[in-house]
């Protein structure tokens, strides 16, 4: 199934044969280091800069009803985001992931998200829309 918006997300994580716990890491675009007058105009435009994890945070499916109500949810930290990523971590058997379970995995998606691999993780953006990035 390709999964091209959030309620595709839960649909197939609720359908897995062992349970799951998702893993959310949003991220904000911002000028790199440094940038060039290039990437400043590009960015000014909406467009290029850098994707800078601000937050992460696991759901186990049911925990989640539809993507607006965890933009709500991450609206209360106060923490501005733009592009969200998505992984999922399966239990064993009948047990699902615990949330202490999921926090290393957490930190080695930031880690790879950070080294600029996005390509293993679903990107959506504030509307749920699955989205490519280049």
């Amino acid at each position: 199934m390709a999964i091209t918006h959030f309620a595709d997300l839960l649909a197939e994580a609720r359908r897995q044969p062992e349970p799951q716990r998702l893993l959310f890491v949003f991220t904000r675009a911002e000028l790199p280091d440094d940038p060039t007058e290039e990437q400043r105009r590009r960015f000014e435009q909406g467009e290029g800069g850098v994707l800078t994890p601000v937050l992460c945070v696991d759901k186990a499916p049911e925990e989640l009803s539809d993507m607006s109500s965890l933009v709500e949810e991450s609206q209360r930290t106060g923490i501005e985001w733009d592009i969200v990523f998505v992984g999922a971590l399966s239990g064993s058997g009948r047990q699902a992931p615990t949330s202490d379970e999921a926090e290393h995995h957490l930190q080695r998606m930031v880690e790879s998200l950070q080294m600029g691999n996005t390509q293993r993780f679903l990107a959506l953006d504030r509307q749920g829309e699955a989205v490519a990035l280049q």
